[in-house]
């Protein structure tokens, strides 16, 4: 099959601005939260809100209904607001209610921070903290573990020295305020935990009941998680409107974005704090509520998917790549990017959106799956829709 390049662009970027304009139509997130995600998290050098107003609310809504007239999909059926904005002549910029707040403030004291992990992520995390000027406390299983993320942060901020960014008494001053330990009974002074450990809600679960256990009252428990329902992971703690998602992005030092993540439960001066504790340590804070994929993931896997679907239909994987990089800016094609991120994390995060939302639209592609069953993951496997090996 032979599609234009703008023919592509249609194919698979309007149905994500279709998307992002629902999440606001929603109220999930504002204009602005929408856009930094998208900007701050992938990359992108517009966010799709921007980019439907850049493009005319009529011309983004004509086009999908000629895509939903021929395909059924109901994630192509234009959104209600793009009909209302297009009707009216407005854009989502000029939407209300978007301005005029104040910057969030800290509403708790946090000068000692906790991490629970050791991985890259945990490790990242606790490089930015102590960058930023706070005590850390990081637990590991190991002594070992623990020597790996001290390893990790020293390799950090000695690539900042020699590119002139810190200097070695900066670096010194980071690492002297690293306190190691394979006991989560040493977390109990600090004024919040952030917990980045493995994907699995059974072991989760029991790590928050057991931070309750042990956190001084008044003590945030965050977690990093980007899949998990944190309402379940506040109802195995007696404090759940302390309990909040804070979702870094990876590589944690050099990702600007945060997605802060509320539950019904979390309480506003939680989320204050969270959002102010972002901006403190150099970093973008989005907010949310708990639900599949929050912002970046709910927007950008469905897009990768369909992408999958394109080439399916005889499209190449090449000439897709290409097209969207040349039609909307983006730093990396759909492929070029699964390969990075992971096929397997493609196709995990792709099968919780279709069971949180029931769209037939959403599941996953044959080829996704059939990629993850053949143990084609990508970059780090050595093949994925592209072979590094």
């Amino acid at each position: 099959m032979t599609l234009s390049n703008e023919q592509i662009f249609t194919t698979l970027v309007l149905p994500y601005l279709n998307h992002a304009v629902r999440m606001y139509e929603a109220s999930y997130a504002t204009v602005t939260d929408i856009d930094n995600a998208m900007r701050f998290g992938c990359g992108y050098p517009k966010g799709p809100l921007t980019v439907v107003d850049e493009l005319g609310a009529a011309t983004v809504r004509d086009r999908l209904a000629e895509r939903y007239a021929a395909t059924g999909d109901r994630l192509h059926q234009p959104a209600d607001l793009l009909e209302k904005l297009a009707d009216e002549g407005r854009t989502l910029a000029g939407e209300a209610g978007e301005g005029g707040a104040a910057a969030p403030a800290l509403q708790h004291e946090v000068s000692r921070v906790g991490v629970v992990g050791t991985g890259t992520m945990a490790s990242g995390i606790v490089q930015v903290f102590a960058q930023a000027g706070y005590d850390v406390v990081f637990v590991g299983r190991s002594q070992d573990k623990t020597d790996g993320v001290i390893s990790f942060v020293d390799k950090g901020l000695g690539k900042l020295v020699a590119k002139e960014k810190i200097d070695e008494d900066a670096k010194a001053a980071a690492l002297a305020r690293l306190t190691p330990s394979t006991s989560r009974e040493d977390l109990a002074d600090v004024d919040i935990v952030v917990e980045a450990i493995a994907e699995d809600l059974a072991i989760k679960t029991e790590l928050f009941a057991d931070l309750d256990r042990i956190c001084k009252p008044g003590a945030i428990l965050a977690t990093t998680t980007s899949s998990m329902p944190i309402t379940k992971l506040g109802a195995a703690t007696q404090r759940p409107a302390s309990v909040i998602g804070m979702h870094f992005f990876n590589p944690a030092t050099v990702m600007k974005l945060v997605e802060v993540v509320t539950t019904e439960d979390t309480a506003a001066d939680v989320d204050e704090t969270v959002k102010a504790l972002c901006t403190e340590v150099g970093k973008v804070a989005v907010s949310c509520g708990d639900r599949a994929g929050f912002i970046v993931n709910c927007l950008l896997f469905p897009y990768l998917n369909d992408a999958v679907t394109l080439h399916e239909s005889g499209v190449a994987m090449e000439t897709i790549d290409e097209a969207i990089k040349e039609q909307a800016g983006f730093p990396m094609g759909p492929f070029q990017l699964l390969d990075v991120v992971g096929n397997d994390v493609a196709l995990a995060i792709q099968t919780e959106l279709q069971s949180e939302f029931g769209e037939p639209g959403f599941a996953p592609a044959p080829l996704l799956q059939q990629k993850v069953t053949d143990g084609e993951l990508g970059r780090k496997t050595g093949k994925g829709f592209h072979d590094y090996s």
